[in-house]
């Protein structure tokens, strides 16, 4: 998330202490955000891009299934969710079908858990039992 935070501020070429100030949030908050050191709200990171002049110019929001809502950046090419996992695209959505759209988004970030499930299960197996793979 703390990168979520970084590029929005970067995407409108504010200063720590000037995005801090538009925010009204302590400048040691924003460093303690963007250095990694604790992470604001899911919702407070929404709320902010949406309110920024330029970031809300390159955000739309997209509706998925089960009134979940990803974001679509399309000067970036990603997509969102609300969790702050982001997906790099390579194909612009204006002409994709709306309702198709919310199939594609459910299909694609429920592959994306599956494997960030998957990575993080074999990551703690290393952990646990030392094992060294081999790519022959």
């Amino acid at each position: 998330m703390n990168s979520k935070i970084k590029e929005l501020r970067e995407s409108c070429n504010m200063t720590q202490k000037e995005f801090s100030e538009y925010f009204r949030i302590p400048l040691s908050t924003l460093r303690k955000w963007e250095q990694g050191e604790s992470n604001p709200p899911s919702y407070l990171t929404r709320l902010m891009a949406y309110s920024l002049p330029s970031a809300n110019n390159a955000l739309s929001e997209l509706s998925g299934l089960g009134n979940k809502k990803y974001y679509y950046n399309a000067n970036k090419k990603t997509i969102s969710d609300t969790k702050g996992n982001e997906i790099k695209i390579n194909i612009d959505l204006s002409e994709v079908n709306k309702n198709n759209l919310e199939i594609y988004l459910e299909d694609m970030f429920n592959d994306f858990y599956s494997i960030q499930k998957k990575f993080e299960e074999d990551c703690k197996y290393d952990l646990i039992d030392g094992i060294t793979w081999s790519t022959f």
